[in-house]
């Protein structure tokens, strides 16, 4: 049989380049991210800025790419619960543990905390601002019916604001009362924008208080302590989950390196989370 050499040696050429190529590919496979972590994490964390300190050091270093679900802590208690995440960094403790105790989540631990604030407009017209009794404030408030917005996403933020209310004796409702169900940055923007009042973590306040037209009016109270846990997805319950990688993701957080980068973590000079773990 005879080969016509004009076509054999284009064809030889061509499946050459298409070999290199395919190598190259695989190369480029390898050294990325070998498996996808999913967080479910509160929107705090994610508009203030931490996230994007924490997971290019923690995907460097494991090899993972995490992908982020960034709700309030009521639903990211329940994509946990579903089985629709890996790992979760949210902050309502006392649902934390009690969602640990019925088996949902596994291997739960403090992480870092802050502090809620009251922001409110310049004019303030509840006069509230230089107070330290949140309860005081927010009766205040209901009886000037001055315009309060509300996340009404059961976000730990959310949950906090009820329990206020609650030691209140008020059930807050009527035109000034406003329940959005948005992340923080939205709900502070619409109280901005609605010369109200509102209730927010500290880092999300000090991350987008310069173009928001508000102040803080009330601080320091000890009810408005806010800590942060993280926690795995029980596997016992969703076996797809990738605990292993949910467990290198608390340990990371709850490292010296971790704990060392929450504390470093700053926006306009100040700290926004103080690391407190205690794996």
């Amino acid at each position: 049989m005879k080969f016509n050499c004009k076509l054999v040696l284009p064809v030889m050429v061509l499946a050459l380049a298409l070999a290199l190529a395919a190598g190259c590919g695989d190369q480029g496979a390898v050294s990325g991210p070998q498996a996808e972590l999913t967080l479910a994490t509160t929107t705090s964390t994610y508009d203030s800025g931490l996230l994007d300190e924490l997971l290019p050091v923690f995907e460097e270093k494991y090899g993972y790419r995490v992908s982020v679900v960034s709700v309030g802590t009521g639903a990211a208690l329940e994509t946990g619960k579903r089985g629709d995440c890996d790992v979760l960094l949210v902050h309502a403790k006392e649902t934390e543990l009690a969602l640990v105790q019925e088996g949902h989540f596994v291997d739960r631990y403090d992480v870092m905390y802050n502090d809620f604030v009251v922001v409110g407009p310049e004019e303030d017209p509840a006069g509230v601002a230089g107070g330290r009794d949140v309860v005081a404030a927010f009766r205040s408030i209901a009886e000037a019916e001055a315009v309060f917005v509300s996340r009404g996403d059961d976000s730990g933020t959310h949950k906090a604001e009820l329990k206020v209310w609650e030691r209140a004796g008020i059930e807050p409702q009527g035109e000034w009362y406003l329940s959005v169900g948005q992340g923080m940055g939205d709900t502070l923007r619409m109280a901005g924008e609605l010369r109200g009042y509102t209730l927010s973590d500290r880092g999300t306040w000090v991350a987008m208080r310069d173009g928001l037209d508000l102040k803080v009016v009330l601080e320091g109270d000890p009810i408005l302590f806010n800590q942060y846990g993280v926690m795995a997805v029980n596997p016992a319950n969703h076996p797809h989950i990738d605990y292993e990688g949910a467990r290198k993701f608390i340990d990371f957080l709850v490292s010296d390196e971790g704990q060392e980068l929450i504390a470093g973590f700053k926006k306009h000079g100040e700290q926004l989370f103080v690391p407190n773990a205690s794996p």
